[in-house]
């Protein structure tokens, strides 16, 4: 949002600062890039409408079809970026969701939520539901997108999400055990350097959402204290972190909540050594992506 003025209200460095007459201006935006066919992939995608109400769209990528008949699994991804900056539609995305979707022979999604502090939490956490609940209308095969009709397995549907992202697909496996969704089965939560609170006042966070204390007693900063923690729906998890990011302790947090929370899953665990945050959007030339992405896939594809 464009402003003359330049007094400074909020500055949260990496996100976003707020000037005195409410105007916002992102430290970072995202590169987006556009749907279509990948030649080299073969991989197609396209940006669909979840809520003409909200706005809020999705972005499917379809892996090349080797058997039309066969019905793939669907990854319901949530991007990361502090709930306030990052998209769906960005070219960071697009390459990571095309290499999830041909490598684990899967379809892809990833809900373009709308962003803090414009829209104040828990907005994200609407959208992303209803993100679940819009892929939940297809399971008559009588949905609004025929990529989900005729390719989708509604019962092997896997929720992931990165950061903030991992945040919110945690949120939605837990209301997906809330409110039922008949036809959709959760077979799989990938969680990655997952953003959650700890023990100190989380200022950041409750700026986004007003009507958060911001402190551990809020559950959607911290699982431990949320009673339908064990409701959660989904077989397995698996918790990535990263061993120099500054969340790994929120990562190792929440991978020991779930094993001791009595939910009945199985959860595992996985440390890439010596990176950083969300290393493998921000440091392309790793060489610890490639073994990420491997062991993400195996996950996905584990029986």
């Amino acid at each position: 949002m464009a402003t003359t003025s330049t007094e400074i209200t909020q500055d949260f460095p990496g996100f976003f600062k707020v000037y005195k007459d409410g105007s916002i201006e992102r430290y970072w935006n995202s590169d987006f890039s556009s749907p279509g066919l990948d030649p080299e992939t073969g991989i197609q995608s396209k940006d669909v409408v979840i809520s003409d109400k909200t706005g809020v769209k999705a972005r499917i990528f379809l892996p090349k079809l080797h058997d039309s008949s066969r019905k793939l699994p669907l990854l319901v991804h949530y991007h990361g970026g502090g709930f306030c900056i990052g998209s769906a539609f960005s070219a960071h995305f697009k390459s990571f969701l095309s290499a999830l979707a041909s490598q684990a022979n899967l379809i892809t999604m990833s809900v373009e939520y709308r962003l803090a502090p414009e829209h104040p939490l828990p907005a994200a956490y609407d959208d992303s539901w209803a993100g679940l609940q819009w892929v939940a209308n297809h399971s008559d095969g009588q949905g609004p997108e025929a990529w989900i009709n005729d390719h989708a397995d509604l019962s092997r549907i896997i929720l992931a999400g990165e950061s903030a992202g991992a945040n919110l697909a945690h949120y939605v496996a837990v209301q997906a055990g809330l409110t039922p969704l008949p036809g959709v089965h959760i077979t799989r939560l990938l969680i990655v350097h997952p953003y959650f609170g700890n023990e100190q006042i989380d200022k950041f966070y409750k700026y986004l959402s007003p009507t958060s204390s911001g402190s551990s007693d809020d559950p959607k900063l911290n699982p431990e204290a949320d009673p339908n923690l064990v409701k959660l729906k989904g077989d397995r998890v698996l918790v990535c972190v990263a061993e120099r990011d500054f969340l790994k302790s929120r990562g190792d947090a929440y991978y020991e909540t779930m094993k001791k929370c009595g939910w009945g899953g199985e959860v595992e665990y996985y440390e890439s050594k010596d990176e950083e945050h969300c290393f493998h959007f921000f440091n392309p030339k790793s060489e610890n992506i490639a073994p990420l992405i491997k062991r993400m896939v195996d996950f996905i594809k584990h029986d």
